[in-house]
Parts: structure tokens; C-alpha cells; sequence
């Protein structure tokens, strides 16, 4: 059966990164992790972290670096991933004025652009949706439907967050099965079944995982990345949680 690996999104743990960078890598490494998706750099070189990860035995997976930087620095982003030896980088958010029409057919020719660049230097641009991106514009498609649609499958790629499919009344299975080939990340996320709908440690709250884990192993999917954008306890033991949801589920 394949086998995915498991990494964490940096972002969870910002309040301990911002104490101490490598420490925190030490925690998640010894947690289990495999590898981790950056959401900055800590200060270090792209060299230097390279071989903090080298030797904490973690995969710089992806790193999110902001639609902005992608605009205007994309050859460095490209170089800065070359280094770190990783194969993904994510635009990982649009700000409120950046969610009209006319912005999104602007976001579309940029992913194009931005998106061939990676291509041609053997890294892989995906795109990071919240819920916003699935309400529907006036093609009658959801703006995520129609930056899939508009965008060279070749060039731009998915990062699927599972709560915020779930929380837009999404089904995350189909999308990953309609989108299938497109899907190489994948945020697991859990989400309490109340009426605030809080982000949850995996398998505690009522997003369907089994699901999405399963299908998982028979789709393109290369990496799974827990990420939790808030907590109710130590970010630290909800991703301990959650990667030790995924073990016993024998992920």
C-alpha cells in the first residue's frame, strides 16, 4: 500500500518559531514528523536552514511565501526552494480587496506566469484555498473551480485544506477525486461540529477523514500537512495529537 509522509505546517507553531526557530524544529522532529511546510525562514539562509533540516532528518517540503513576494521576487523564491531542496511553493492567501473578479483574472494570469517559471526549474507552484474561494462568481463556477480551470494543469497545482472545504459545505473527497492529478498537498485539518465550527486536533471533530485518508492512497496525493491555525491547548500537543491520530489510523 503507499505510503505518505507526514509533515507539519510551520504556521501552527509561530508563537514557539518566533521564541526559537530551531528548537521548535528539534520538538517537531522528535515528534515524528517527516518533513515541514515553511511559513518563513526564521532568520536563517535558505542554505543554513538546509542543513538544520539535514540534520533534524526533516524534508523541506513547501514553503507559503505571500502572492506579493511571488509578484515580484519569483526567480529568488525559485532559487531559495532549489537550495532548500524542496519541491513545492504555495501562495497561501488573498487579502479581502484581492477577492473581486477582476482581481481573480489578474491571480490567473499571474499563476500562469509564476507557474511556468517553477516548471521549467523543476518545482511545483500550487495554489492554498480558505473558504472565501468557493463561493461562486458570476460564471456560475466557484472562483477555486475557475482558477483550476483557467490555469495549465502542468504549471499550477492544488493544496487542498480539508476544513475549509468542510466548512464551506464541501465534500473534500470529491474535490480531490474531480481534481485528481492536481493534488500533490494536502492540509488535514479537523474542525469541532458546534456552532463555531472551531479548528479541532485530527479525529476530534467531525470532518470526514476516513475518507480523505483513504483515498489518499490511491491518488496523487505526495504529502500530507497537518496544520491547525488556532488552538485551545499547546500547539505542540495538538500536532503531537494529531500525527498520533494518524498513526493509529496507520497512516
Amino acid at each position: 500500500m503507499k505510503k505518505i509522509p507526514i509533515a507539519l505546517q510551520m504556521y501552527t507553531l509561530r508563537d514557539e518559531t518566533e521564541k526559537d526557530f530551531t528548537g521548535t524544529l528539534q520538538q517537531v522532529a522528535g515528534l515524528g514528523y517527516e518533513g515541514v511546510e515553511l511559513a518563513g525562514y526564521g532568520g536563517l539562509s535558505p542554505k543554513d536552514l538546509k542543513g538544520t533540516l539535514d540534520n533534524l532528518g526533516l524534508q523541506a517540503v513547501s514553503s507559503h511565501i505571500p502572492l506579493a513576494e511571488l509578484r515580484s521576487n519569483a526567480n529568488r523564491v525559485i532559487q531559495d526552494q532549489l537550495e532548500l531542496g524542496s519541491s513545492y511553493i504555495v501562495c497561501p492567501y488573498l487579502f479581502p480587496e484581492e477577492r473581486t473578479e477582476e482581481h481573480y483574472v489578474q491571480l490567473i494570469d499571474d499563476l500562469n506566469s509564476i507557474g511556468e517559471k517553477c516548471f521549467n526549474e523543476g518545482i511545483t507552484l500550487c495554489y492554498h484555498h480558505h473558504d472565501f474561494e468557493l463561493t461562486t462568481l458570476s460564471n456560475e463556477k466557484s472562483a477555486l473551480e475557475t482558477i483550476l480551470s483557467e490555469t495549465n494543469p502542468h504549471w499550477v497545482k492544488a493544496e487542498f485544506d480539508i476544513y475549509w472545504l468542510t466548512f464551506a459545505g464541501e465534500k473534500p473527497v470529491e474535490w480531490l477525486k474531480r481534481y485528481q492529478g492536481r493534488t500533490p498537498l494536502v492540509h488535514l485539518k479537523d474542525m469541532t461540529m458546534d456552532g463555531e465550527r472551531f479548528f479541532a486536533e485530527l479525529g476530534t471533530g467531525g470532518v470526514d477523514l476516513s475518507s480523505v485518508l483513504d483515498y489518499g492512497m490511491h491518488s496523487d496525493v505526495d504529502w500530507w500537512i497537518v496544520e491547525q491555525d488556532e488552538s485551545r491547548i499547546s500547539p505542540i500537543e495538538s500536532v503531537r495529537m494529531s500525527l498520533d491520530y494518524l498513526g493509529q489510523n496507520k497512516i
